[in-house]
């Protein structure tokens, strides 16, 4: 999800606060507290590439960058996340996994992360690399950007 991060040229506003009883952003019919509110507090740990990608999409949602760079590979991991403080993510939609279960080493996900940005909406394609490190499952790369 690298190309979901942009650089910070301004104090950012107030991000929407996610609540526990929020829709999760990752698109899942669960609370945000219930769903990747559950992983973004540490209180689990994704169980599946897959997961691990919806959490950290609902992470760039809520601006949670502890999450994000907690979850990135330490080889490709950034110093910080620079957010675009106009940007929001607003929904996500995962068109193909590749491995990333509980016997893989490693697991791909091709996703559509849709945004708005001043009254603008477009779309985001990119195809995810994600490996086990340490025993967890995180992001390394992207394969391709759309």
């Amino acid at each position: 999800m690298d190309g979901m991060s942009r650089r910070r040229s301004a104090p950012r506003p107030a991000v929407p606060r996610l609540l526990p009883s929020s829709p999760c952003p990752c698109g899942s019919s669960a609370a945000y507290g219930d769903c990747c509110g559950r992983l973004h507090r540490g209180q689990a740990k994704a169980t599946t590439a897959e997961s691990l990608m919806r959490s950290r999409f609902s992470a760039f949602a809520a601006q949670d960058e502890a999450y994000l760079l907690r979850t990135w590979h330490p080889d490709t991991r950034p110093a910080e996340v620079d957010f675009d403080p106009a940007l929001r993510w607003t929904r996500l939609e995962v068109v193909s996994t590749s491995e990333g279960g509980a016997f893989h080493a490693q697991g791909t996900v091709a996703f559509r992360a849709h945004w708005t940005e001043g009254g603008e909406e477009g779309v985001l394609t990119e195809h995810s690399r994600f490996v086990r490190h340490e025993g967890a499952w995180v992001y390394l790369d992207a394969l391709s950007l759309g």
